[in-house]
């Protein structure tokens, strides 16, 4: 591979009956240990680009292609602390299979050795991440947002979804870039500053797993802000589920599967809603 008190809150349980219908376990973007075999037998079209940065540099990006006759939204999916990998280029192949262009960039692109990105920092992955300032994340993602309205198969409508560092992202993205049409955050923290939130102009889906208590204390304050503004934010946490159960959909006793299965219909039903 290239180079989320004491107040009420309105949460919607995985037991809920407004919860979205789960599709079948085989409409679920592959786990981590199935990833690599998943993106060897795609039959869609992806590849590598490098994006501009403003700065000169260039973002390594997979961009991945839906077979469709008719131009599609585009979907930007924010890795995790782990960097670009192969799960989460699994996730972007997946929306493709979906009728989305996904585009997954390497943020991490020119921080490594070299000039490399994720691949070539090994162990150092976590810890560069982290020096990774809001500017910094922001300005390359809008030169991925760019790149992808220009794409001729494109609608014009852009959607990011993130994963635990990447949601926290997705999140802090849907305040900083307001032609936004679309953030969705699979366990990340919200934005710590109410003020953040009267900035933001894109619907919101928050996915939670139901024990990870350190990102779903910071549910009810963006609930509160939200609704007090008139925007839109559904929070889904899903009962008995950990932090990363779209990554480890084996674990906790099914939860996890549980969870990814109606978080990942609620993700397809918000995009093609939101991203037509």
């Amino acid at each position: 591979m290239r180079p989320i008190a004491a107040f009420a809150v309105s949460l919607l349980f995985a037991g809920s009956t407004n919860a979205v219908p789960a599709p079948p376990a085989e409409a679920l973007p592959p786990d981590a240990e199935q990833a690599k075999a998943a993106l060897a037998k795609s039959p869609r079209h992806g590849e590598w680009v490098d994006v501009k940065l403003p700065d000169g540099g260039k973002l390594v990006t997979w961009v991945v292609y839906p077979e469709n006759k008719e131009k599609a939204g585009t979907v930007i999916v924010i890795h995790e602390i782990f960097g670009l990998t192969d799960w989460v280029r699994g996730v972007a192949d997946h929306l493709a299979k979906e009728g989305f262009i996904a585009l997954a960039p390497d943020l991490l692109s020119g921080k490594g050795p070299n000039g490399g990105g994720t691949d070539s920092l090994g162990e150092d992955v976590t810890k560069v991440i982290r020096t990774l300032t809001p500017e910094t994340v922001n300005a390359r993602l809008d030169a991925v947002r760019e790149y992808a309205v220009k794409i001729p198969a494109a609608n014009g409508k852009t959607g990011t979804v993130g994963f635990c560092w990447g949601g926290t992202t997705s999140f802090s993205y849907a305040v900083a870039q307001p032609k936004l049409n679309a953030a969705v955050v699979y366990y990340g923290t919200s934005p710590s500053e109410p003020a953040s939130f009267a900035r933001i102009a894109a619907p919101v889906l928050g996915l939670y797993g139901g024990d990870d208590a350190r990102v779903n204390a910071t549910i009810p304050a963006a609930e509160t802000e939200m609704k007090k503004l008139g925007k839109r934010y559904t929070a889904h946490v899903y009962d008995g589920a950990g932090h990363g159960f779209l990554r480890q959909q084996t674990g906790r006793d099914g939860a996890n599967m549980k969870a990814s299965e109606k978080a990942w219909a609620a993700t397809l039903a918000f995009f093609r809603e939101t991203l037509k």
